[in-house]
Parts: C-alpha cells; structure tokens; sequence
C-alpha cells in the first residue's frame, strides 16, 4: 500500500512554522539559540551545572532549568547576561523581511 505524501516547505523558524504570531515566533527563536549556544559553553568549558550556576550567578535549580531547554523561563536579557557571565557576547542583526 503505497501513500501520497504532503510535503509542506518550512521556514526558517520552527515557531512561526507551529502558528506562533511573527513577533512570539522570532522572540522564542532567539532565545532557544541562545540556549544552545549556552549550554555548548559550559560543555566546552567542562564544568558542572553547580560551577556555571555559580560563574553566572542564577541559582542551580535555575541553570538546571536552562540546561533542559526551559527557555519559557528565561527573558532575552536574563540570557545574554548568563552568556556575558561566561564570557561571551550576544551579536544581533537586523533584516529586512522580504
């Protein structure tokens, strides 16, 4: 039994692909990347969840919640300084939307 497959080309930003309005979609995209590269860091660095809690200053039970990809409990700027804590710089661009 053979099936027909719809095949739905995506856009770049997974949450704007799931319904999220424009301005939700792109602000939950940055901080999911910024997540990621977040926990790249402290991979690279080696250290645990207790030491980067510590190097940042958020407690453990919140580097805990950033480390599982909790991103709804993390405003753009709570991320940006967690990264300059690591020492890091957060770089944004901006596009015209064609």
């Amino acid at each position: 039994m053979t099936k027909n497959l719809n095949v739905v080309v995506g856009s770049d930003n997974v949450f704007l692909d799931l319904g999220f309005p424009e301005a939700q979609a792109q602000n939950l995209l940055l901080r999911a990347d910024l997540v990621v590269h977040i926990r790249k860091v402290i991979d690279k660095l080696g250290i645990t969840q207790a030491e980067a809690a510590q190097r940042t200053g958020i407690t453990q039970p919140r580097m805990s919640d950033l480390i599982k990809g909790r991103t709804h409990k993390f405003t753009l700027d709570a991320l940006v300084n967690v990264a300059a804590q690591l020492g890091y710089t957060v770089k944004l661009s901006l596009k015209k939307v064609a």
